[in-house]
């Protein structure tokens, strides 16, 4: 749901920039194509697998540890907030290309840091 306004409101400034007005139709497609510009969704998700990759990558073994692990038994969530965790949201990007959470994780600790965007760089060619 919320990614569907994020492209909505992104969709809307693309066409006030270039100057489409409300009562003009112009396909979403061809204000992307003429645009040039990918849906903000999708920047954003490629971003998190990036900084996924760059968390994975430190050699700190403490933080790793604390983020690749569940929360302590008796952590809850304040009453309001959303059930949906940061690594969780990292795993259904992973999962949409094909990739899996250890897998992902694995690649980056095991690789230098310029191979690191390799999965970055299959994310987005397969988008």
């Amino acid at each position: 749901m919320d990614a569907h306004k994020i492209d909505a409101l992104d969709q809307w400034c693309l066409r006030m920039l270039i100057g489409i007005k409300w009562y003009q139709f112009v396909r979403n497609d061809d204000v992307r194509r003429l645009t040039k510009q990918p849906k903000l969704t999708t920047v954003i998700q490629s971003r998190r697998i990036t900084l996924f990759g760059h968390m994975c990558m430190d050699d700190n073994a403490d933080a790793k540890r604390i983020l690749l692990a569940s929360f302590p038994e008796d952590w809850r969530r304040q009453p309001g907030r959303p059930c949906i965790m940061w690594l969780s949201t990292v795993q259904q990007d992973l999962k949409q290309h094909h990739h899996m959470l250890p897998e992902a994780a694995d690649f980056a600790q095991n690789c230098p840091p310029v191979e690191a965007s390799t999965l970055h760089q299959r994310q987005q060619n397969s988008i």
